[in-house]
């Protein structure tokens, strides 16, 4: 049946996007990037949602997803990097720093795919938050990092890449129900994004990503909080 192709063809259209983005990175069109990334994440959405909807989940489904994904959010953020680093002052041989990106990508997926605790949340920081704070960074901070803070940018790069491989939990923004209890984390993340959004309009998706690592670090202090108070 055609639907059972459908999911795939959207994860399809999420590849074409990736792709399109890693030739516009080399050019340093990070207006471009941004935009293309910003689409191959509602594809990456939309490819899971059609699949849920349809019932047509497959195996080959599962593989073209990551292999999907390490291109847009892999691959095309390290070339986001790469691009900028390579206009610096530094050493050219350090604009090859910005691979390393999709190195801990191709991990941060690879893992995903086999670790079974991460069913209903992450452990590390998924690939396409990642890739939306690199080509984010690229589209709205080039002139501070690249002009002002160059070696900013290779501390970014370790950070980044070390957080989407760490064993820490990160929240998933799928909703079971939708009551405050046990999505309190969720809800004040999504206050904070309209606010972030209100105030910095695009140049606020860097600071979601950063807003998301903070409320995923609270998360179980948070908990603690909730469960101590429930108990009274």
């Amino acid at each position: 049946m055609i639907k059972k192709h459908i999911p795939n063809f959207i994860t399809s259209l999420n590849l074409f996007s990736g792709c399109i983005a890693v030739y516009y990175g080399f050019l340093g069109n990070y207006q471009a990037v941004f935009w293309l990334i910003l689409l191959a994440a509602v594809f990456d959405f939309l490819d899971g949602f059609a699949a849920r909807l349809l019932k047509a989940y497959s195996p080959m489904g599962k593989e073209l997803d990551s292999l999907a994904d390490m291109v847009s959010f892999g691959l095309a953020p390290g070339v986001v990097a790469f691009s900028m680093l390579s206009q610096t002052s530094l050493p050219s041989w350090l604009a090859f720093a910005g691979f390393i990106i999709p190195v801990f990508s191709a991990l941060r997926l690879a893992k995903f795919n086999i670790d079974e605790r991460q069913t209903t949340s992450f452990i590390g920081l998924p690939t396409p938050a990642n890739a939306i704070f690199w080509v984010g960074i690229g589209y709205s901070y080039y002139n501070e990092l690249v002009i002002s803070n160059s070696w900013s940018i290779l501390v970014l790069i370790i950070v980044m890449s070390g957080l989407l491989v760490a064993e820490i939990p990160m929240f998933s923004l799928k909703f079971k129900s939708y009551t405050w209890n046990g999505n309190h984390t969720k809800y004040v993340f999504l206050l904070q994004c309209v606010i972030a959004i209100a105030s910095a309009k695009l140049a606020a998706f860097p600071i979601i990503i950063v807003l998301y690592i903070i409320n995923s670090l609270a998360m179980p202090f948070f908990k603690k909080r909730e469960e101590k108070f429930n108990r009274r």
